[in-house]
């Protein structure tokens, strides 16, 4: 099967999904264009995944506000216009910080990202999650959480 172009335009994209509190948007699944993917995140001051690592590559774009990453023991504050590339099996996480923000992501070849948002937001309701249900979604879709 060939990949054929395609445009989405704001009034196409799939409603965002809850990803235990950041807001993700499939813009391009990795299965949509047989390479790379592409989400539009956002989240509330202090939200954002604990570290965690996974096989395949991905940067962030951080769009709005600052966010905090944490990359293979280091962290660093990243303002509006900083890139942040992690190759796959990168210890990483990030907390949004003072009055939230958004960035892209784009992840590499082979990613289960899109999947994985997916199922969180179908299997884990709105709220504390429950932490072992969460790992459980996690580890089926190749995410190990650092402890």
């Amino acid at each position: 099967m060939s990949v054929q172009p395609f445009v989405l335009r704001p009034d196409q994209h799939e409603p965002a999904l809850n990803v235990v509190g950041t807001q993700v948007t499939v813009l391009a699944s990795n299965a949509a264009t047989q390479s790379y993917g592409i989400t539009l995140q956002q989240g509330e001051e202090g939200t954002g995944p604990p570290p965690h690592s996974h096989d395949w590559d991905e940067a962030f774009y951080v769009l709005k506000g600052e966010i905090h990453f944490l990359c293979d023991g280091n962290v660093y504050a990243c303002a509006v216009g900083t890139l942040v590339h992690i190759p796959g099996g990168t210890v990483h996480g990030f907390r949004y910080g003072s009055g939230g923000g958004q960035m892209l992501e784009i992840t590499g070849a082979g990613a289960l990202a899109a999947q994985m948002f997916t199922a969180i937001d179908k299997e884990i309701p709105s709220g504390p999650p429950d932490v072992p249900k969460l790992l459980d979604v996690l580890r089926r879709n190749g995410v190990t959480v650092a402890v």
